[in-house]
């Protein structure tokens, strides 16, 4: 279980280095939300990739 936990950890680190780059190369970005699984998946990595600052970018639902 240890080597699931560390692959899932370092999929987390990569998707919240993506939203990172993406929100500092884009002063126009913004999250697309439909309250599903996956964009509520997004808006968690999100929110944890810039707390405890606000998130740098609109939600649009």
């Amino acid at each position: 279980m240890t080597g699931m936990n560390e692959h899932l950890r370092s999929l987390e680190a990569e998707a919240i280095g993506i939203l990172r780059e993406a929100a500092a190369a884009s002063p126009r970005a913004v999250l697309l939300y439909s309250i599903g699984k996956d964009s509520s998946v997004l808006l968690h990595l999100a929110l944890k990739a810039f707390a405890p600052a606000p998130l740098p970018f609109p939600l649009l639902h």
